[in-house]
């Protein structure tokens, strides 16, 4: 095949079966979470994490959504569960692609910012590589290798992506997160702390970098809550048939533990409406509702979500505009940090080559 990094084309060959050296796989991200996430490491059990295993009942949620979906058959969640059976393969396909991204990768992102904290020697200058390099993991993990240099790309697959596909709908993008194009604000405030979190690190200013990871988890589901209101919309209002539901299933499904961390009312409201099925019932408006009473909790403001945006109209859609007032800011990094894209694309390319499905 034949990658382009910064307007150059690189060649490569790449077997899946055989060139795997690593033996890192999507799947593994999810099927080792017990031993890297719960019970085998430094700083087990990590609390984004334990929020999902609270809620699902298992370590290896993601992986039991995406085999389900393959099957056609039902996940064995104690909470959020997933009947496939009900779709077709449209709905299995969204359900397959969009929970191996949001489900698997982006708590390995978050796993990787927690390795990185765990490898942390204090006041050390010469000896937290290990520490930054589980940081840029994460890092790579969340952006891919197609967002280039710039961070604007129509094409990219993984996290940095949906987040500016969805500030489009939202009109958060932007510095000031007021525009409908350009890179989130989400992604603007993330860069700024993925480079201020890796001056920390290999500072030594282990403290300080566990406080910047703390900033920054909120700021990860704020694009699945978005996309669980647009596909809420869709189904309620526009029409929305088997793929919709499937898509909103699984926006849901990426962030109603931390929903039901705060409130096991609103994450039960988000799952009634939302869950997969076949015959959709969907009040946007009782969804809409139930995400707002916990946006405090979760550390976000209506701010950082927006509202969905109408094209055709230039206003929003009636109803789904953005609430009012702030709910517990976020503290943001400097906003002199910088972003760090320029300096992770090459690595990116070369982590992702890494593992395969």
């Amino acid at each position: 095949g034949v990658l382009t990094i910064d307007g150059k084309e690189q060649s490569y060959v790449y077997d899946v079966a055989t060139d795997n050296k690593a033996d890192r796989t999507i799947a593994g991200f999810s099927t080792g979470a017990e031993k890297k996430m719960r019970n085998g490491c430094k700083g087990c059990p990590y609390p984004d994490f334990m929020d999902f295993y609270n809620y699902y009942g298992t370590d290896d949620y993601a992986h039991q959504w995406v085999q389900a979906a393959f099957e056609g058959g039902r996940t064995t969640f104690n909470r959020g569960g997933a009947d496939f059976s009900q779709y077709d393969l449209e709905g299995r396909e969204q359900a397959i692609k969009k929970g191996t991204v949001y489900l698997n990768i982006l708590m390995y992102v978050i796993r990787e910012l927690e390795d990185a904290l765990d490898d942390c020697e204090s006041q050390s200058l010469t000896n937290n590589y290990n520490s930054v390099h589980a940081w840029d993991e994460g890092v790579c993990f969340y952006t891919g290798s197609i967002e280039g240099v710039d961070g604007v790309t129509s094409d990219g697959k993984l996290l940095h992506q949906l987040a500016d596909k969805r500030c489009g709908n939202f009109r958060t993008c932007g510095e000031e997160g007021t525009s409908l194009d350009g890179m989130s604000k989400i992604n603007h405030d993330l860069f700024d702390m993925f480079a201020e979190g890796s001056f920390q690190l290999s500072s030594g200013e282990c403290q300080a970098a566990r406080r910047t990871v703390r900033q920054m988890t909120p700021k990860f589901f704020v694009p699945m809550i978005q996309g669980t209101l647009r596909y809420a919309y869709k189904v309620d209002k526009l029409q929305g048939g088997e793929v919709e539901n499937a898509e909103g299933a699984v926006f849901a499904a990426a962030v109603l533990p931390k929903v039901y961390a705060i409130s096991p009312s609103a994450a039960g409201i988000i799952y009634d409406n939302m869950k997969v099925s076949s015959n959709p019932s969907t009040d946007f408006v009782a969804v809409k509702n139930a995400f707002q009473s916990v946006y405090a909790g979760l550390g976000i403001t209506c701010a950082d979500v927006g509202g969905l945006w109408f094209d055709g109209q230039d206003k929003y859609y009636e109803g789904m505009e953005p609430c009012d007032g702030a709910a517990l800011s976020v503290q943001s990094a400097d906003e002199n940090s910088g972003n760090q894209l320029k300096l992770i694309t090459s690595f990116c390319v070369t982590m992702l080559a890494m593992f395969s499905l």
